[in-house]
């Protein structure tokens, strides 16, 4: 009656299917007739995406690096025997050197016998990619170690160190000679040894030991060397150890070149999720050392030649990489998205308030007498 619509009236107190349920809703929604876009909103939009973005790649790139722990110990158990693995290029002929190692324990192994020797040529080796001096880099500067991070093995993760210790260990071909002059001795191979202190040296036959063959011309001994490869342990040849890779160059026959080496036991691991122990697929055991070198010219009442003298230090180096699992990443995503909605509408909010109260008191000073109706009297 006069357009009176009854149902119209009463709509809004007819109960609403699924009612009950609705009085719990803890995110009440506006209708979009009751929402306004603004300038300053869409500022503060953009300034929490970037915060976001910022917040998130830092937040990835600190799970892909892992949380690392260095852990020193007294190496616990009896190890009898360790693996020395070398690749070693001596300018001298195969039959004018002898190889030998003499143990604290007074062991003498003839490694030679147990080593492969290949005659090879000296510009093979000299001119290869990556051969440097100890301590300087394949352009000649000075390794300092500034301005970057070292795990060991020239690698900055731990999971990049455990992963290339999985590669399969194979010893590289000796260059074919294609006619070129033999002035040269590649020595390569793995020795089994005493797990003490000792002394591995080459020499030149006749020199160092009674009995070790035919006197040698002093005008043939040429120590120059490359070294390729010189680890403890198994044999990772993925893993870059101080002494690889490196050049030393005899300046007269009679030169005596000695490398001391510590070398420490060392475990890396890498422990993926938040508890529990690394598997032995993402754990490797091998042996880091520190070396320093010192070669000089000697007389000839001193036996030349190449000696490398290690130590085994008594402690383990246990170095473990630590990720978080895929759902504790993404509590950590969710957390901060989360923080940063809160923070940017708490400062929205705010931001808002202070505008509104800038604009009252600038309005307030802006009116005049004319403007005052408030207060006059007629």
């Amino acid at each position: 009656m006069n357009g009176y619509n009854e149902k119209g009236h009463y709509d809004d107190d007819e109960p609403k299917p699924g009612g009950f349920v609705r009085a719990f809703d803890a995110f009440p929604k506006s209708k979009p007739q009751y929402l306004t876009r603004t300038s300053e909103g869409g500022k503060w939009t953009v300034i929490m995406s970037i915060i976001s973005l910022i917040l998130l790649w830092s937040e990835l790139s600190r799970w892909w690096r892992g949380d690392e722990e260095h852990t020193f110990a007294v190496e616990k158990g009896i190890g009898h025997s360790m693996q020395i693995n070398l690749d070693v290029v001596v300018r001298m002929k195969c039959k004018d050197l002898h190889v030998n190692v003499q143990d604290a324990a007074g062991d003498r192994i003839l490694a030679a016998s147990r080593l492969q020797e290949d005659p090879t040529n000296w510009g093979h080796w000299v001119d290869a990619k990556g051969v440097h001096k100890l301590g300087r880099d394949s352009h000649g500067r000075a390794i300092t170690g500034a301005g970057w991070h070292d795990e060991g093995f020239g690698e900055e993760h731990i999971h990049d160190i455990v992963a290339m210790g999985r590669r399969k260990a194979r010893w590289g071909k000796t260059p074919r000679l294609w006619g070129s002059e033999v002035d040269s001795c590649r020595i390569y191979g793995s020795l089994d040894l005493n797990k003490v202190q000792g002394d591995f040296h080459i020499t030149a036959r006749g020199h160092g030991y009674a009995g070790e063959g035919q006197h040698l011309d002093h005008g043939t001994f040429n120590f120059s060397h490359v070294i390729s490869e010189l680890s403890f342990g198994p044999y990772y040849p993925s893993l870059v150890n101080p002494l690889d890779r490196t050049i030393n160059l005899a300046e007269s026959n009679f030169y005596k070149f000695q490398y001391f080496m510590s070398v420490v036991p060392t475990i890396y691991s890498v422990q993926r999720g938040s508890g529990g122990a690394a598997s032995a697929d993402h754990t490797i055991f091998t042996n880091q050392y520190a070396v320093t070198e010192q070669s000089q010219q000697v007389d000839e009442r001193i036996v030349p030649g190449l000696f490398f003298k290690y130590d085994i230090e008594p402690i383990l180096l246990h170095v473990e990489e630590r990720r978080d699992s895929l759902l504790t990443f993404g509590v950590k995503v969710v957390n901060i998205l989360s923080g940063v909605l809160v923070a940017g509408h708490w400062g929205f909010t705010l931001s808002d308030w202070l505008r509104e109260v800038v604009g009252r008191r600038r309005r307030k000073q802006s009116e005049g007498v004319i403007g005052a109706k408030g207060g006059y009297d007629e």
